[in-house]
Formats: structure tokens, sequence, C-alpha cells
């Protein structure tokens, strides 16, 4: 079966669709980790990829992203001198009505009687200005970082600005 575009998906529509104990048949996540690189070091400085529109993503958008950016700092500043994370999941769960198409579809399909959809896959809410993709590291590779978050930016269905910080020492 085909998988429609992300922009079926992409608009916040309808009212955000999480209960999964009531429906079976549930496509599982594809994302994989939500926290890569050094885990038990602290860096000084956070470079966050953040969304500029209100959106859903799907998962597999995220995992994309998250492979493509966790793929580029692996190379290019090393496993041990960053820390990568996701901070959203998705919990909205997408539906779709399938309709009967070729020959003789008319007599097949029962259109939009009760037209309630199966589970086709789930997605991330996000709102405007949401960090999506967080980097902790150290000031010497921020171009490197940059440039893998913006790589990444570009698999997701929002246009993407980023935010650099450094932490305050007390």
């Amino acid at each position: 079966m085909v998988r429609k575009p992300n922009s079926m998906y992409r608009n916040l529509a309808k009212k955000a669709y999480t209960r999964k104990e009531y429906m079976g048949g549930i496509p599982g996540i594809k994302v994989v980790h939500f926290d890569m690189g050094n885990l038990t070091s602290e860096f000084p400085m956070e470079v966050s990829l953040v969304v500029d529109e209100s959106c859903q993503i799907r998962h597999s958008a995220l995992e994309a992203a998250r492979m493509s950016i966790n793929r580029k700092l692996n190379k290019e500043i090393g496993r041990m001198n960053y820390h990568l994370k996701l901070r959203t999941y998705p919990h909205h769960v997408l539906r779709e009505n399938k309709q009967a198409t070729g020959a003789g579809a008319d007599r097949v399909s029962q259109g939009m009687r009760l037209a309630f959809g199966k589970a086709v896959g789930t997605a991330a809410r996000v709102r405007e200005n949401q960090k999506i993709f967080t980097v902790y590291s150290n000031p010497a590779g921020i171009e490197k970082i940059k440039d893998a978050l913006r790589h990444g930016g570009h698999k997701l269905p929002s246009p993407t600005h980023l935010v650099i910080e450094m932490k305050q020492e007390s």
C-alpha cells in the first residue's frame, strides 16, 4: 500500500486523538532513540532546532531528521562530544478512511458511511516556537552542530530556525 504524502497530515485540523487503549492495530512509532551521544557529561552550550509554525510531524519524519542529525554529528565531532535530545513524542494517532478504486468501486465502496478510519500512523503535534531537537555540546563545534541541525530541519514539514544558549555557571 502506498503511503500518503505528509501534506495530508501536516495541519492541526481536528482534536488530538491519543487514547491508544481503546483502539487496536496502531502501527508502532519509528523513532528508535530519544537521547544520543554522550549522556553522562555536562556541556556548557545548547543549540535547539525550533519550528516556526504549529503543525503535526509524522513519526517517520522525526526519525529521518534524527538519523540525519545524529549521523552528521557522529562523523563531524565524535560521539563523546555532544548530547542530542529529541524533545517531542508522537502521541497523536493518524486515521485514514480507505476508499476502493478501479472498475466497479462504486458498488463495493460504502462512501462516507461510518467513516471513522483505520489507524495508519502517529504524529507529534507541535506549537509555534517549540523546540524539537536540542544538542548540548562545547562551543568548539558550534558551526558543525548548526549545519547538522539545519540539514535535519529540512526533513520536517515546518520551516525551522536555530536557538543558541549558553548555560550560566553558578
